[in-house]
């Protein structure tokens, strides 16, 4: 049985915390009582992240959680989560389409229009829709016209993004992580939703490698790196094709339309526009046309 280090951090703050510790590469955050749990990939970048929170006034206890015991708790604690027409579900809380004791109050919450399952297993990573960015980027996808298109998605995490993308009628979603373990377990969530066959996970590197240009991108990354790759990102985009911004902060939003050109003259070739901004617990999520 392995473990994993953490860091136990007194806070009611979870989104603040995520935001302190992004530079040291966590790779989940849990909710407690009176307290955020942070994981991270090795004890060195825990201890890093142990010492910069106490430097601005945090209590923290560094800690090694048992997968075990953080996969149990897990299956206690963690439902289904509704957005909009999709719901994101661990395989333990599947009611079956149109049943269960989900069903009518996702359905009447959307007339006409059937729910759509994702099957998601929780891991060690972010995406379960249970974090405010991956809920704004499930957004974003419901008011894109995905039919038929190919779905580019950054930073796949566990692939709920690309997965739901393609039930959404995406003809193919490829998903891309630098983190192998990110990989596997998108791949294992794959066989969540078996009806699925037009997915694709590839550990890689959106920065070094190359991939064919998408009628959607997502890119749920941090604030700091969207401004850092912001050229780069606009150029995964076909000719007024739709970029998914998400993963920044509110007071990192304006730098980030500045990053990517946002505003600059109508006639300025392909400046983008926003076409879709929602704002969730501090978070940000921005819909750009790509000109």
């Amino acid at each position: 049985m392995g473990t994993f280090p953490a860091v136990d951090v007194r806070s009611e703050s979870p989104d603040i915390i995520a935001a302190c510790v992004d530079d040291f590469e966590p790779t989940a955050i849990e909710e407690r009582a009176d307290s955020v749990r942070v994981f991270f990939t090795d004890a060195r970048l825990r201890d890093a992240a142990a010492a910069a929170l106490s430097a601005t006034g945090y209590d923290v206890q560094s800690t090694e959680v048992d997968d075990e015991d953080w996969a149990r708790r897990s299956q206690q604690n963690l439902t289904a989560v509704t957005v909009g027409r999709i719901i994101v579900s661990p395989p333990w809380a599947v009611a079956g389409e149109g049943t269960g004791p989900l069903a009518s109050s996702h359905i009447t919450a959307h007339a006409g229009l059937q729910p759509i399952w994702v099957v998601i297993e929780p891991s060690m990573g972010f995406g379960t829709g249970h974090h405010a960015s991956t809920r704004l980027c499930l957004r974003a996808l419901q008011v894109c016209d995905l039919t038929n298109e190919f779905v580019l998605d950054i930073g796949t995490g566990s692939g709920v993004l690309a997965i739901a993308a393609v039930r959404l009628g995406a003809a193919k979603a490829l998903g891309i992580d630098r983190d192998q373990d990110a990989i596997q377990a998108a791949t294992a969530n794959l066989r969540h939703n078996p009806e699925i066959q037009s997915v694709e996970f590839r550990a890689a590197d959106f920065v070094n490698d190359r991939f064919p240009r998408a009628a959607v991108v997502t890119a749920n990354l941090t604030g700091a790196l969207l401004i850092r790759e912001a050229n780069l990102l606009r150029d995964f985009v076909q000719p007024t094709g739709r970029l998914i911004l998400s993963g920044l902060l509110e007071g990192e939003r304006n730098d980030v339309v500045e990053a990517f050109g946002v505003g600059l003259s109508a006639s300025s070739a392909g400046s983008p526009s926003i076409v879709w901004e929602e704002h969730e617990d501090g978070w940000v999520g921005l819909g750009l046309c790509c000109n």
